[in-house]
């Protein structure tokens, strides 16, 4: 069971040894994301994750990757919604250098205005690369529509429009607004020594950002329809509902009906419409889950022709009381999910996420013990209120492609009880 400290200096730290393994893996996770940020600057979280490992009072962006890369270690970080991250891992003998660069980066970056105006083409060109990708498109459009005028429905990588105007001060008043111990956790998983790993998280920041914004709007789901006539081979669905956050009583139930009906090959989605009918060569069902919201949600991929028959057997299958579900799914199911959570157990990079993200969440560390153990309470009459909870929320419906026989979301949602 990994042990939780709370520093001096306002980090929690989370260490969590593993002396079978020669690695250590290493990060500060933040809670701060997109949805802290204001509609003028949408896109600055991200922007400001790029920014960090682009030089520093101590080094200049050449020489982390130089010095990182020299002993074999690899480091990245991500912008979810909710959360930022800067993590690194290498051998258990570098363990002090992943550490004093992710100290060096969050406390000494300089946002260098010419690696700046370098680093805002890369987005433009990543912005660009998932504008020329339909599913990118659909899963934008669907955010919007989810989330209308808020900032969990903007694009976490912001518009063209706004990385070409945010500005250097901008970029590090979001850090020096946002940031601040008392959000961030750092987390060690791996080979090492924890009183050596405390002592060196508590000497090496002492000058991490203090900012006390608070702006966090609330998520409130609408739902609504977008559609996008394109010449394309096929259509791109993403039809979905407004579902439960991650503290809510049914959001395992709703993780495995999800499970259930469209993940994997033997899924309820995969067999009746694309072995037994041919109708898509994609399909599946997922949910995104955060702190006060959350969307289930079916992906399609089909032609131009074939979407006319897709949606009844779609919708079809989406009314189905889960009840009449067999113990027998109920079981694969649920060793899908043993196997996943086992599986990233084995993985020191997984652990050292995992850890982070569960207490930034949960104000805790759910053992792999206790989650299986949630999976395994799941019964089918929990299925059922999941998806009772879900079929009667407003339905968001995004399409681009060869649409003309695809429905309305008005006739679609006809068809769902």
């Amino acid at each position: 069971m990994p042990n939780i400290h709370k520093l001096n200096n306002g980090i929690t730290l989370i260490t969590d040894l593993v002396n079978t393994v020669e690695t250590v893996s290493v990060g500060m996770w933040n809670k701060v994301g997109a949805r802290n940020e204001r509609k003028e600057i949408n896109g600055v979280a991200h922007l400001l994750e790029h920014m960090a490992f682009k030089g520093t009072v101590n080094r200049s962006a050449t020489d982390i990757a130089n010095e990182v890369e020299m002993v074999g270690n690899s480091h990245n970080a991500y912008t979810s919604r909710e959360i930022t991250a800067y993590y690194m891992s290498g051998l258990k003998e570098n363990v002090d250098l992943s550490i004093d660069v992710i100290s060096d980066i969050l406390q000494n970056s300089t946002f260098d205005s010419k690696e700046l105006d370098k680093e805002r083409g890369v987005i433009l060109q990543e912005i660009g690369m998932y504008a020329d990708e339909p599913d990118s498109i659909v899963t934008d459009k669907f955010d919007e529509l989810a989330y209308p005028n808020q900032p969990m429905g903007r694009s976490i990588l912001g518009s063209s429009e706004i990385i070409k105007s945010i500005s250097r001060d901008e970029v590090e008043g979001f850090m020096k607004s946002f940031y601040n111990p008392k959000k961030m956790v750092f987390s060690v998983s791996g080979n090492f020594k924890e009183d050596k790993i405390i002592k060196l998280i508590e000497d090496k920041f002492q000058n991490l950002p203090q900012g006390n914004d608070d702006y966090i709007p609330p998520s409130i789901y609408e739902g609504g329809e977008y559609r996008e006539e394109k010449k394309l081979e096929q259509v791109k669905l993403l039809l979905g509902f407004e579902s439960v956050d991650i503290h809510s009583d049914l959001y395992y139930a709703t993780r495995v009906y999800s499970a259930l009906l469209g993940s994997g090959m033997s899924s309820r989605l995969f067999q009746e419409i694309r072995e037994k009918r041919g109708l898509v060569y994609s399909i599946y069902s997922s949910g995104d889950f955060f702190s006060d919201s959350g969307i289930f949600y079916v992906y399609a991929g089909t032609g131009h022709k074939e979407v006319k028959e897709l949606i009844p057997v779609l919708c079809d299958q989406l009314n189905i009381d889960a009840n009449s579900f067999t113990e027998e799914e109920l079981i694969k199911t649920k060793a899908k999910f043993k196997v996943g959570i086992l599986k990233s157990e084995e993985s020191i990079s997984s652990r050292c996420r995992s850890n982070a993200t569960n207490y930034l969440m949960h104000n805790k560390i759910r053992t792999t013990d206790e989650f299986i153990s949630k999976i395994d309470a799941v019964q089918l009459e929990d299925l059922e209120k999941a998806r009772k909870n879900f079929i009667k929320s407003n339905l968001t419906v995004s399409s681009i492609g060869p649409i003309q026989n695809l429905e309305t979301a008005e006739l679609i949602k006809r068809r769902l009880s």
